[in-house]
């Protein structure tokens, strides 16, 4: 995987400076080549001494010798410099592989019968970090045939991910289109997101929701929570990465009335700060079922803290806890 990941690096930087274009956009190009197992010219560009370096750099890479999951890692690590290099604004930053596996473990302890197709959606998919890692867990941890779904308005970021979901072999539908129109895939069996914050600008649009706010503007993590659920199966998990002040604020109180009405409201985990780099870009997972299918509200919601990924100890406690809280309210009377 470090092959890959230096390679690729490096092709990306070298390409970036001949096209004096974004490094989203050289990192885009250079997936497309290796996928191509050539370098594509343009006008000119790149020019000749680059792709010669290109050449070099790239040939040696034999994407069959690689896992889904080991491309997906290297394009990830490469994806943080990327951000960091374009100063890509905060609701469009790589999403954590924490937050992955955070998600994964509660759809495995959530359905432990999985059917034979299973539907993933992300709608709010950016260069698909978030949704590919949870497909590739799944298909490494069950007999499942996992198809993913993605929906994005920003089309740098999905030509991104669509060129990743093509070297890891995934099987991906990708939309460039607001999240909030009515989107043309059937319902799915999960929805996990890592949902943008802030206002939503479209006030005409937004009154199609429930969760619409009463005057201005409202949140567009709130109306995508909403939009999610309606994308789900009866029974099926949406797993939300909020910001972990969702319940404090002038809108918690709809929030939490409109939940109770329409969804199983199972559970709320707080990530560690550290994960994030300050309180306010804190975020937590809201863990929602949607109602059918034999689905059932907890007795009592699941409440916790998410452990840092390298304290052994606190993450097996916090497994065990999660494990027997699933024992005590949801597989009770199974």
């Amino acid at each position: 995987m470090e092959e890959l990941y230096n390679a690729m690096s490096m092709a990306s930087s070298t390409l970036q400076r001949n096209i004096d274009g974004s490094l989203l956009a050289a990192l885009t190009e250079v997936a497309e080549d290796l996928h191509a197992g050539d370098i594509h010219q343009e006008d000119g560009l790149p020019d000749a001494e680059t792709t010669a370096r290109l050449r070099e750099l790239l040939q040696p890479i034999k994407l069959d010798g690689y896992q889904p999951e080991e491309i997906r890692q290297a394009m990830q690590l490469v994806l943080v410099k990327v951000m960091q290099f374009d100063a890509i604004e905060p609701n469009k930053q790589v999403t954590p592989d924490a937050l992955a596996t955070l998600a994964t473990f509660l759809i495995n302890l959530m359905l432990p019968t999985k059917p034979q197709e299973l539907a993933v959606a992300d709608v709010a998919v950016g260069t698909g970090n978030l949704l590919f890692a949870v497909m590739n867990a799944l298909a490494q941890q069950t007999k499942a045939q996992v198809h993913g779904y993605g929906v994005d308005n920003d089309e740098d970021l999905l030509a991104l991910a669509g060129i990743s979901a093509t070297l890891q072999d995934l099987r991906v539908d990708l939309y460039h289109q607001d999240a909030l129109d009515t989107l043309v895939f059937g319902q799915t069996d999960i929805v996990v997101s890592d949902l943008p914050v802030g206002y939503y600008p479209l006030d005409d649009r937004a009154r199609g929701f429930g969760l619409a706010a009463k005057s201005g503007h409202s949140y567009a993590h709130h109306l995508l929570i909403e939009q999610g659920l309606r994308q789900l199966k009866p029974g099926g998990l949406g797993l939300f990465y909020v910001p972990a002040n969702v319940f404090k604020t002038a809108e918690s109180a709809t929030l939490t009335q409109w939940l109770t009405k329409h969804a199983f409201f199972q559970g709320l985990i707080t990530l560690p700060q550290a994960m994030f780099g300050s309180a306010d870009a804190q975020k937590s997972l809201l863990f929602l079922q949607k109602p059918g299918a034999g689905a059932r509200q907890a007795t009592q919601v699941l409440l916790g803290e998410f452990p840092s990924l390298d304290d052994v100890d606190g993450m097996k406690q916090f497994v065990n806890a999660v494990q027997a809280w699933y024992q005590a309210n949801i597989q009770l009377g199974d």
